[in-house]
């Protein structure tokens, strides 16, 4: 058993690919459309996926941190990514770097409102 993806609904698909591609280096994996939603899919190097659903009728809503807490995505040097994320992706930062045991965490939220954990090991 293994979990393969995550799908969030969102408004601004342009901002958010950049988001994940540019800014954290995610790469397209998949793309689909199926009744009049389009399905776009982001993975890193595991097989797990983030799924983005966007098109007529679909929403990321009034609050999409509603009931969805976060996602976590690792990265090599936590305070670039932080710093390029808001800076040039507009991402919005929600907690600083801070040192857990050998990691360093860091909370920003995407173009969309989603919470994304970013991790240095």
């Amino acid at each position: 058993m293994d979990v393969l993806h995550a799908a969030i609904r969102v408004d601004d698909v342009e901002a958010m690919k950049a988001f994940y591609t540019e800014g954290l280096g995610l790469e397209r994996s998949r793309e689909f459309e199926r009744n009049g939603v389009t399905n776009y899919f982001l993975a890193g190097e595991s097989d797990t996926e983030i799924q983005f659903k966007y098109g007529e009728g679909v929403s990321a809503g009034p609050s999409p941190k509603e009931g969805f807490d976060h996602t976590a995505i690792a990265v090599d040097d936590i305070d670039d990514a932080v710093d390029r994320l808001v800076a040039d992706y507009g991402g919005e930062l929600k907690e600083e770097p801070t040192e857990f045991g050998d990691v360093r965490v860091a909370f920003v939220a995407d173009p969309d409102g989603y919470v994304v954990e970013l991790i240095e090991e």
